[in-house]
């Protein structure tokens, strides 16, 4: 899971995109980056946050009206600067992409890519093969005199041929800017406009929270398959595929995305408050009386206070997050997540000693957070507590881009809800119910579908053990002995300017 922005207008883009990641660091931490385009590329990126990658110095080199930004969760592969995106390459003219998700079929595309074109992506980040799969199908088109009708084509057989998923937007050199998703919309993009004196500026943005602060109109949702593509008159060209149903990542809804964005017509933060209003009967019948409503800060807040209200107790923010902490479920290490959990929560004493405490978090994945919150809240003197998972139980390891690939880490998938309440500490522990979470987000209400694949090992790629098998071993790989990932192979590719 990632951020990614584009931007094709006008005027100078650079402050825009960094206003625009800002807006989605809680989508990753571990890397930034930003590429622009005037005459050439223009690239910085590196580890950490925006504000830490992007100084005054090298964003006044980043010049053009056209640009693209990231910010990396690392899911796969080592966490440096070499698979910081954008990437870019002048194979068979300037590209310059960023994504969002993770392709499954990696050996796959890798062979193809060396046995019908003779390239070998110099990194192990899934970007490379969905950009040199794309370039390569541009390739046998006429260049000199390169069409709309040619991108869509190309794009069409990337899809075709890169499976997974993977929101991504191009900067396609002299020609203009480029979104497309995978067949199936697992991954969040939106389209909005800006209007200026001197014409209109696009953006594609994974959350509509950017056009807030930036001040640009929403204007669609980037379908499943979909390319949209913005000339350098600033016309937009689109091309849709037969209708297929949606399957967006509901995780996106319970714990993702900001609570202020819109995606797919739903505001987070409502269906958030749904989440915990559904969870009301799951606690009554279990007979708990809780004294308080808590929430862990900040993805259980919106749940918390639709179950308080559901069940008629009182809402308490009685944890204390320290905002300079970073998200744990998405640090990279079980002893980095362990150690940010710890400095990251306080509880107030005066609000919990001696109740009855229900605690709402937005999912249980490893438990480890969950153990800790438990025993912070025992530590301030809660008589009992009651731990609330807005999500079901998360069986199935993800292989669209959220770091859950080992099934050996998911401690629903291993023990039952008896063994998991008392290796967590709690008094009692509530899940959501699949079929609850499916009927909320069901196609008729006008969402359009979800994967559910985590929760019901039901994948909308099919029958995804092969690829599976193999994410895994890579993963093993990087967090056991550092062998040399089997994704990886060697070679030169042609650099952009670096600042």
């Amino acid at each position: 899971m990632c951020g990614i922005v584009g931007f094709h207008g006008p005027d100078q883009v650079a402050a825009d995109i960094i206003v625009g990641l800002t807006a989605l660091q809680h989508r990753g931490q571990d890397a930034a980056g930003i590429a622009t385009f005037d005459d050439a590329f223009h690239l910085c990126k590196g580890q950490g946050l925006v504000n830490d990658v992007f100084r005054p110095k090298s964003v006044k080199k980043l010049k053009g009206n056209s640009g693209i930004g990231h910010v990396r969760y690392t899911t796969q592969g080592a966490n440096d600067s070499d698979l910081a995106q954008p990437f870019t390459t002048s194979y068979p003219f300037g590209l310059a992409m960023v994504h969002n998700g993770n392709v499954i079929n990696f050996r796959d595309v890798a062979k193809r890519l060396h046995d019908e074109y003779h390239v070998l992506p110099k990194t192990t980040n899934d970007l490379e093969l969905i950009m040199y799969t794309f370039a390569s199908e541009l390739r046998v088109k006429d260049l000199n005199h390169l069409s709309v009708v040619d991108i869509f084509d190309a794009v069409e057989t990337t899809q075709h041929i890169v499976k997974g998923a993977y929101a991504t937007i191009t900067m396609i050199a002299g020609h203009g800017l480029l979104a497309f998703n995978d067949p199936l919309g697992i991954r969040p993009l939106a389209l909005g406009r800006r209007d200026t004196p001197d014409g209109p500026t696009y953006a594609f943005v994974s959350e509509s929270t950017c056009f807030d602060y930036l001040d640009f109109d929403f204007v669609e949702d980037v379908g499943p398959g979909q390319a949209i593509f913005i000339d350098n008159d600033y016309q937009v060209h689109r091309k849709n595929i037969p209708a297929v149903p949606k399957n967006f990542c509901v995780f996106e809804q319970i714990y993702f995305a900001r609570e202020d964005s819109v995606i797919h017509g739903r505001l987070v933060a409502r269906e958030r408050v749904r989440l915990g209003k559904i969870l009301a009967r799951k606690v009554v019948d279990a007979g708990l009386k809780p004294d308080m409503v808590i929430d862990v800060p900040s993805s259980g807040y919106f749940s918390a206070s639709g179950l308080a209200e559901a069940i008629g107790v009182p809402y308490r923010r009685a944890l204390v997050k320290n905002n300079h902490m970073g998200r744990s479920f998405i640090v990279p290490t079980q002893a980095g997540r362990e150690d940010v959990v710890k400095k990251k929560l306080n509880p107030i004493r005066e609000f919990v000693e001696g109740k009855k405490v229900a605690v709402v978090d937005d999912s249980i994945v490893r438990g480890t957070t969950s153990r800790r919150i438990v025993r912070l809240l025992r530590e301030a003197g809660a008589e009992e507590v009651y731990f609330i998972s807005s999500a079901p139980p998360i069986v199935s390891p993800c292989i669209y881009g959220i770091d859950m690939a080992m099934s050996t880490e998911l401690i629903a998938a291993n023990y039952t809800e008896d063994e998991i309440c008392r290796y967590i500490e709690a008094d009692k522990v509530i899940y959501q119910d699949l079929a609850d979470l499916q009927q909320l987000f069901a196609e008729e209400r006008g969402h359009g579908g979800s994967c559910f694949a985590c929760f019901s090992g039901k994948y909308p790629t099919g029958d995804v053990t092969h690829y599976l098998r193999h994410i895994q071993e890579e993963r093993a790989s990087h967090r056991g002995d550092k062998k040399k990932d089997k994704k990886s192979v060697s070679a030169k590719a042609p650099a952009p300017t670096e600042h």
